[in-house]
């Protein structure tokens, strides 16, 4: 199966999916897009198309003019060096009497159009000019490494001697929110300053501050910067000082040079002597400088791409053949999104997108607990460290802030009602999937924000259910209350109910449904731990919620909200579909009114829709504060709402799921939306509904930084929730007795789960595991377990 992409077309390498770019941007009639750039908004226009894949430490920039930039989030959000106005990351070749060519668009002769190959933890290039070819590929090696590894491949058809000279600018952009990308750049040269060490073989461009700057040793010293402020003081954001090193590995350099005005350059250029038909190969890193070395670079290069190959899932389904690509492309993608943290211990998985990269924050808490959620059945270790780290930030009340500033401080500019319930989810996954009963007995520490003493992880878990029950609690009508949103950041705007008074006494069934399934599994956690009381308890609020969803069926579908004084919200006027496939899930209706409510949705919000489905049915007529209709949350597509529909819709009907699966997919994308660069590789959270003005790209506001539009790909909720929706589909799921189910239909394969068409597999756990299988009940662990 293939869909044409007017940018290019996915291939492979080394058993891996890679995207070949082979459009020319500078002529070709489709490149240009709208792209809103910071507050409040400046529109401008680019034919610049991008992605980011990365390790466990860095993400990569890499774009079609052959641009690169760094991305590091261990202390903050920060750009190593940002993406500019001309590209850097270049490669230049020189020869006496001729013009210099290289890598980045302003160098391309008129007549080359290079080869630009997306891969999973790497970007190549690939030109030819007068007998001359370059193959440049930038690599982010396998785990916490905080460089990139440079191949520099020549090759030439006669011998000839060319010079090459390897150049990164150094554009340091500490992010937080409420700045604006000027106001960012403008405070940046206020406050930092870089010098030049000059070696045989590497420069140094070694950061400094002001004195004011130096006194902010920890990005924690300082309160959070409010979202309506314009003009922060960046030196509250700064982690340690910083320095960036570039070196040249094996061959010695001609030169090495590095100016530390305004934009630091660092150069390093090599005469190389070529013999025809012999490719000679240059080796470069830049990055943070962590005092390693590099003993064998090309040996690193091998052992990175073949880790990146063991440990990515494969799939095969007769039902959606794009899959075997796509699968294997997300779990890549998604794996580069990690981040080690350095200020609170265990991982970062955000967002990414205009979210961190442009405004400067991490958020919301549930997105790194669901980003993980797929993990437990790749890497349990990293979902683990995920968990431990997006706990951490919770109080040691158990309340969940919204989010993480730029500086790694909390941040409630919203007090949604649902953070814990991802906390107490992806907990309950991870023990159900690997038996790892132990990680709860281990100790965590609070955000340092907090001084709080470490308590076990178990305990971290007993506080936030008992901040969801005793504080979040319920409203009049039984339901959990709304606070200012749920999942919905907009739904209390939304809802056509006096703001104060819906915050105040609104309630969510969304959230009714939402909890009702997470404390069954939750229950089910925690008898396995011992926690007989908190067990029954949990249970017990996971019957009444899903009582209380059953009472929200209004004939059509499930209401949304209700409000004080008998309000209801999304009625039988308008059905928001985030709460539908949750109602389900729940177990609050039997088979036939499930089936009714599918169908209702296949015929209405399903219908004409190339992408999936849209979240409001009928759409509203009119825009609401933040987006127009068919975008966003006023009835655009969501990849996670949709991944809770393709699982609920897979216990009444398969096809349908299957269907919404494939609507999901990149391929469904490119066939409908062949002319729009997001959705070819990599996507933002939502895409806009086909009766948008923009259908199949993203939300934007002028009123939030530009929206999505901003940086409309590398969400991570673009690659994460395919996953997980297909190992729902092949019944992969927990159980409310704590056990794992796993059915058959469609084949699976990691480094710790395997599953076949016919249902057999194995699976690696940590410890003891229990597993509905569609031959019996199996118990068994540590390791390998089959059925």
């Amino acid at each position: 199966m293939s869909a044409t992409s007017a940018f290019g077309h996915w291939s492979e390498d080394g058993g891996l999916p890679v995207f070949v770019y082979t459009a020319d941007q500078r002529r070709h009639p489709d490149a240009r897009w709208k792209q809103y750039v910071g507050l409040p908004g400046r529109l401008g226009t680019t034919t610049r198309h991008f992605a980011l894949l990365g390790n466990q430490r860095i993400q990569l920039y890499a774009d079609n003019d052959g641009g690169l930039a760094l991305f590091d989030e261990s202390e903050g959000t920060r750009w190593l060096t940002a993406p500019g106005r001309k590209p850097t990351g270049l490669s230049t070749l020189s020869e006496d009497g001729q013009r210099p060519w290289g890598s980045g668009v302003r160098q391309w002769p008129a007549s080359v159009v290079p080869e630009r190959v997306f891969g999973g933890n790497s970007f190549t290039i690939r030109m030819a000019h007068r007998g001359l070819a370059l193959e440049r590929t930038v690599l982010c090696p396998a785990g916490d490494v905080p460089w990139v590894l440079i191949r520099v491949r020549l090759h030439s058809a006669t011998n000839r001697v060319v010079e090459h000279t390897e150049s990164w600018d150094v554009r340091p952009r500490h992010m937080n929110l409420g700045s604006i990308s000027w106001v960012r750049d403008r405070q940046a040269r206020r406050f930092i300053r870089y010098s030049v060490e000059r070696g045989r073989t590497r420069l140094r461009a070694i950061e400094h501050r002001s004195p004011q700057a130096a006194r902010t040793r920890s990005p924690l010293a300082r309160l959070p910067v409010p979202l309506a402020t314009l003009d922060p003081d960046l030196a509250q954001i700064f982690g340690s000082p910083t320095t960036l090193v570039l070196e040249s590995l094996g061959q010695a350099p001609r030169r090495v040079r590095g100016d530390s005005g305004t934009t630091p350059c660092l150069q390093i250029s090599h005469d190389v002597h070529l013999d025809a038909g012999e490719p000679v190969d240059l080796w470069f890193r830049f990055g943070v400088d962590d005092g390693s070395s590099i003993s064998d670079p090309a040996a690193l290069f091998e052992q990175s791409l073949q880790e990146l190959s063991d440990q990515v899932p494969r799939a095969r389904a007769r039902q959606a053949p794009q899959a075997e690509r796509e699968i294997p492309w997300h779990g890549a993608l998604l794996r580069g999104g990690v981040c080690t943290d350095a200020v609170i211990g265990g991982a970062t998985l955000d967002q990414g997108s205009a979210y961190s990269l442009e405004m400067g924050f991490n958020g919301a808490a549930r997105d790194p607990l669901q980003h993980a959620l797929p993990l437990v059945y790749t890497d349990p270790a990293l979902a683990l460290a995920v968990l431990r780290n997006t706990c951490a930030w919770a109080t040691p009340d158990g309340d969940m802030p919204y989010a993480l500033d730029g500086a790694k401080a909390p941040n409630r500019m919203l007090q949604p009602s649902d953070g814990n319930l991802y906390a107490l989810w992806l907990a309950s996954e991870y023990a159900a999937g690997t038996g790892d009963l132990a990680a709860f007995d281990e100790l965590l520490a609070y955000h340092p924000s907090y001084e709080a003493s470490a308590v076990t992880v178990r305990e971290h878990l007993r506080r936030q259910f008992r901040f969801f029950v005793d504080e979040i609690g319920t409203g009049e009508n039984g339901h959990v209350r709304m606070r200012n949103a749920d999942w919905n950041d907009s739904a209390v705007q939304d809802s056509g109910v006096p703001r104060r008074l819906m915050i105040a006494e609104g309630e969510s069934v969304l959230n009714s449904g939402f909890a009702a399934w997470v404390l069954g599994v939750f229950s089910g956690l925690c008898a396995r731990l011992g926690d007989d009381h908190m067990a029954m308890e949990a249970h017990d609020r996971s019957d009444a919620l899903r009582a209380k969803v059953a009472e929200a069926w209004n004939g059509h579908w499930f209401d949304r909200a209700y409000a004080p004084g008998g309000t209801v919200v999304g009625g039988p006027e308008r059905m928001w579909l985030e709460c539908q496939p949750w109602a389900l899930l729940c177990g609050s209706v039997d088979d036939d009114t499930a089936r009714q409510l599918l169908a209702t949705i296949d015929a209405g919000a399903r219908a004409g829709s190339p992408l999936g489905t849209r979240l409001l049915w009928p759409l509203p007529t009119e825009r609401s504060a933040v987006h127009q209709v068919g975008d966003g949350t006023r009835g655009g597509i969501w990849y996670y709402v949709n991944t809770t529909l393709i699982w609920a819709a897979s216990r009444y009907d398969i096809d349908l799921a299957w269907d919404e699966w494939r609507r999901m997919s990149l391929h469904a994308h490119t066939s409908a939306y062949p002319h729009v660069w997001e959705g070819t590789i990599s996507g933002p959270d939502s895409y806009n509904a086909p009766e948008s003005a923009r259908p199949g790209r993203t939300w934007e506001s002028l009123r939030f930084g530009g929206g999505m539009q901003v940086f409309p790909v590398h969400n991570a909720h673009s690659h994460a929730q395919p996953l997980l929706a297909y190992l729902r589909l092949i019944g992969v799921e927990p159980t409310r007795s704590g056990s794992l189910e796993i059915g058959k239909g469609a084949a699976w394969n990691s480094a710790v789960l395997r599953v076949d068409e016919d249902g057999h597999g194995r699976l690696l756990a940590r410890g003891p595991v229990t597993l509905d299988t569609e031959f019996g009940q199996v118990r068994g662990g540590p390791g390998w377990v089959e059925w």
